[in-house]
């Protein structure tokens, strides 16, 4: 019914396979409706298991699956949501020796991982393998989220390097409000909907903030660079690791 959709849009993400780096406060939501969507393979990649202390958050995940790996938890709640879904779980680490090969059959990647080096890592994989991906963040009360589509900015592009380690406070140490990783979870699904059908505008060239706080939405944009080390003019990034 929905006219920028349509059958031949249904079509679309019936056929769309979609990899979620991250089963866990952000990978919840964003698996969660695309499998309601109907996006007809989500692939899942996550080597932790599920902790009662993150519930607030993961909504993947219920009391009973303390201990499971999150990727088995989250992959029963899909199939009972959409049995038609096929899901491919992945119990391992996102590493630069696996990266490539684990986004090599989708067609887009939904970074849903919670540490900058992990962040950078989904971003350099995707961008030398030109594959798409929506980045998304949260901590605390506030949250971010940009798209990647090849010709356009990366992440390097913003932020060139990760922040030293250490430097910078962790959803361990400093916590989220765990509907907020729903509002960015939701709105990476939607970016991944919206490119799977064509429908919409993507949030590429910038980067929309969330501070819940005030429940204000600010958008920053930004260009590629030309002196990005992973997709300027002359890139010293050529490969993982």
């Amino acid at each position: 019914l929905l006219a920028d959709v349509g059958e031949e849009g249904q079509m679309k993400i019936r056929q769309a396979k979609v990899l979620i780096v991250g089963a866990g406060g952000l990978g919840s939501p964003v698996a969660l409706y695309l499998a309601a969507a109907g996006v007809g393979t989500i692939g899942l990649v996550d080597d932790d298991v599920v902790d009662i202390s993150n519930l607030q958050r993961q909504v993947c995940h219920f009391t009973p699956d303390e201990g499971r790996p999150k990727v088995d938890s989250a992959a029963d709640k899909l199939r009972l949501i959409n049995p038609g879904v096929c899901i491919e779980t992945h119990h391992e680490r996102f590493t630069p020796a696996n990266a490539l090969s684990l986004i090599a059959n989708y067609d887009f990647v939904i970074d849903a991982t919670d540490s900058y080096a992990s962040k950078f890592l989904v971003n350099d994989a995707c961008v030398l393998a030109r594959k798409p991906y929506s980045h998304g963040a949260v901590l605390t009360m506030e949250g971010d989220v940009m798209t990647y589509v090849p010709g356009h900015a990366c992440y390097r592009c913003l932020f060139g390097a990760p922040p030293p380690e250490g430097s910078m406070p962790t959803s361990q140490q400093v916590g989220v409000l765990g509907s907020v990783a729903g509002i960015v979870g939701s709105i990476q699904a939607t970016e991944a909907l919206k490119f799977i059908t064509g429908a919409g505008n993507l949030i590429t060239d910038s980067l929309l903030s969330i501070d819940a706080r005030t429940m204000e939405f600010r958008r920053v944009n930004f260009r590629q660079s030309s002196h990005c080390p992973l997709c300027g003019s002359e890139p010293t990034i050529t490969s993982l690791g």
